[in-house]
């Protein structure tokens, strides 16, 4: 985890799942997440036993172990933060017929995201691709997005693991604390010079959480699913397989519902320990039934964290 200045922004504007941003957003109240040392801060979302998302839940509600010790939970918020998003896209030539049910669905997530997002989006086959134009580093502005997706042509080969080393540090540099990856791709690699376990490192070391969405055909044998649900699963995010095309546009936008709907949890973890260190958190709140909460199960503490 790198050490944050943590100031966070809170929407007041409340948005439905499928209507778009208003283009004049309420004004924003500041709310100040802050810190004068090291700072673990979690992304935490919280599903009842139907797998519907709970909201409503309070600081008291929840419990962080790191390495199986329970940790004093020292900031807690339960609001719709704006967030850094990337969108690392799959556009080698095997998904060439599925780019425009992509694109249409990489819209519907713009759509249906906090308008203070801020989204940049990365292009994959053999090269990494940048796009957004020269200099503009993240953007609100949806024509902008949507010439960013439709850049370049579907062809070539895929280097996945390239693509997400390269959008793990672009997302480095956005303002948001909050920050999150959508992946479409079919999680096959042929070619990145990066390997899996570069790919994982970063993922710990980071403080992205990772949304994947596989798209396969039947006879791709570059096809790789656990690739996929690897980078969710540690990162705290959640890998969807859609059976058909036209499934891809509900999967981006449970995506941005679920990010509207996460708390964010952050405590002081000890200096002493070992360098991968393990989370668990556990949730519960009376009358709520069973409760279910994820977020990332490991992160690497680096020396950065104990600045």
């Amino acid at each position: 985890m790198r050490r944050m200045a943590c100031m966070l922004w809170i929407a007041l504007a409340l948005i439905g799942q499928d209507q778009k941003p208003e283009k004049n957003p309420k004004p924003e109240k500041e709310f100040t997440i802050s810190t004068t040392t090291r700072l673990v801060l979690l992304d935490v979302s919280v599903r009842d036993s139907s797998g519907g998302f709970v909201s409503g839940l309070t600081r008291d509600n929840f419990k962080v172990y790191e390495d199986g010790k329970l940790q004093e939970i020292t900031q807690f918020a339960d609001q719709d933060i704006p967030v850094s998003a990337g969108l690392v896209i799959d556009n080698s030539g095997s998904m060439r017929p599925k780019r425009p049910e992509v694109v249409t669905a990489a819209l519907a997530f713009i759509s249906a995201s906090n308008p203070q997002d801020e989204i940049f989006v990365v292009n994959f086959n053999e090269k990494i691709y940048h796009g957004l134009p020269d200099q503009v580093l993240f953007s609100d502005n949806v024509q902008q997005l949507r010439a960013a997706l439709w850049k370049g042509e579907a062809e070539g080969r895929t280097a996945l693991y390239d693509a997400i080393e390269y959008a793990l540090k672009h997302l480095e540099m956005g303002r948001r604390d909050k920050k999150t990856l959508v992946v479409i791709s079919d999680g096959g690699d042929n070619i990145s010079k990066h390997t899996f376990k570069d790919v994982m490192n970063s993922v710990l070391s980071s403080q992205a959480t990772i949304y994947t969405i596989g798209i396969f055909d039947d006879d791709d044998p570059d096809r790789n699913p656990g690739v996929l649900k690897q980078l969710a699963k540690v990162s705290g995010g959640t890998a969807y397989f859609p059976n058909k095309l036209e499934e891809i546009v509900p999967a981006c936008k449970q995506i941005a519902k679920e990010i509207r709907t996460r708390y964010t949890i952050g405590y002081v973890p000890a200096v002493e320990g070992k360098k991968n260190r393990s989370i668990r958190v556990e949730v519960s709140a009376p009358g709520r039934g069973k409760l279910i909460a994820r977020t990332r199960t490991n992160y690497l503490f680096t020396e950065e964290n104990n600045k």
